[in-house]
């Protein structure tokens, strides 16, 4: 064969490859930008304030908005450059990096699969949007797409969760006044919840994770009504894990909606995870016999104050005076804890007492 003919050849293979890896290298660059939050092309239209919607170029593509986020678009939000901060059954929370010079916000996605149709989330979306409070997470927008997916927005809390607060073993979390003012202020978001609507607004998953610091510890509640924004199957599938995990009242193994009552007893688990400085795992081998969490349920039981506290909050409230006030709330958080949901006192009782002790 010529040496012209088979340069030709090799000249054209060549290009072939060159060209193929061209286009693989383009569509492997648009697939990472699509891993980051999902983009549907639209269009950045700007939103009124307080509640209203817009859509953007997709069919049936609507975003709310909410105070806070008046300013927030669709390309705003799908264009976001983001990362994957944690997933469950129902969700995926992206933290995202808004443009034009906005702060970072938490992007919390909904699975299509187990959303409630857009209609639903809408007024769901109205309902738990108008709720303003110092210490509760505010939703900012709400994302319905093309195809039904949904976005929920969120500032995002550099500080983190007052779960990872406990685990880091931060010597604060040992401070007697800190833990005052972390029970004082997730109390008042509860029972702005509770009283301040017309019809009471349960949080139905209430744990450390879900309550989020600001840095000077103050606590911000939340994932409030989320079930509202979920299927049956979906809500259920978030109450068994939150049983998983300790935090789900003894009554709702035989009831399934959540009530105000269950979520005081998920509120005193709460409670005792910040003085024993332990996760509130349930390690009982009965799935059934989930009231309060195995390692705590000895200590309530019993009655052995002094062995539910870290050995240092112990030595700091003897030094300090305020060992009373620590068994006070010790008392006032297994309260929480009893399994008849009559017995246990509401939002404003516990608010009302835990500034007793806290003086």
């Amino acid at each position: 064969m010529p040496r012209r003919l088979v340069n030709a050849v090799l000249f054209a293979v060549l290009g072939v490859v060159v060209a193929l890896f061209l286009c693989y290298s383009v569509r492997c660059y648009r697939r990472r930008r699509r891993a980051v939050l999902p983009s549907h092309g639209a269009r950045a239209d700007r939103l009124q304030a307080g509640g209203s919607s817009a859509y953007g170029s997709g069919v049936g593509e609507e975003l709310l908005t909410f105070p806070g986020g008046e300013g927030l678009t669709v390309a705003a939000i799908l264009e976001a450059p983001g990362e994957v901060v944690a997933k469950s059954a129902h969700s995926t929370l992206y933290r995202a990096g808004l443009s034009a010079g906005e702060a970072v916000a938490l992007l919390r996605f909904l699975r299509p699969v187990c959303s409630a149709a857009a209609e639903e989330a809408a007024a769901a979306a109205r309902l738990l949007g108008a709720v303003q409070h110092p210490n509760l997470v505010p939703i900012r927008a709400l994302y319905v797409g093309p195809r039904g997916e949904k976005l929920l927005v969120h500032p995002f809390y550099a500080a983190g969760s007052l779960r990872r607060f406990l685990q880091e073993g931060i010597n604060d979390s040992q401070r007697w006044e800190i833990i005052c003012k972390l029970s004082i202020g997730i109390v008042k978001g509860l029972d702005h919840l509770h009283t301040r609507s017309q019809k009471p607004i349960i949080h139905g998953n209430l744990k450390t994770s879900n309550i989020m610091l600001d840095a000077d510890f103050q606590p911000r509640v939340s994932d409030f009504g989320l079930y509202l924004l979920l299927n049956p199957a979906a809500a259920q599938d978030m109450l068994e894990n939150a049983a998983v995990q300790g935090y789900k009242a003894p009554e709702l193994i035989k009831m399934r909606e959540v009530t105000r009552e269950s979520d005081v007893y998920s509120l005193g688990v709460i409670l005792l995870e910040m003085l024993a400085q332990k996760e509130a795992a349930n390690d009982s081998p009965n799935a059934r016999d989930i009231h309060l969490p195995a390692s705590f349920k000895d200590l309530v039981l019993e009655r052995k104050i002094a062995d539910a506290f870290g050995s240092d909050l112990i030595q700091q409230s003897k030094n300090s005076g305020n060992e009373a006030k620590l068994n006070a709330f010790f008392e006032l958080a297994t309260a929480c804890c009893n399994p008849s949901p009559s017995l246990r006192p509401d939002s404003r009782r516990i608010l009302k007492r835990l500034e007793e002790i806290s003086r």
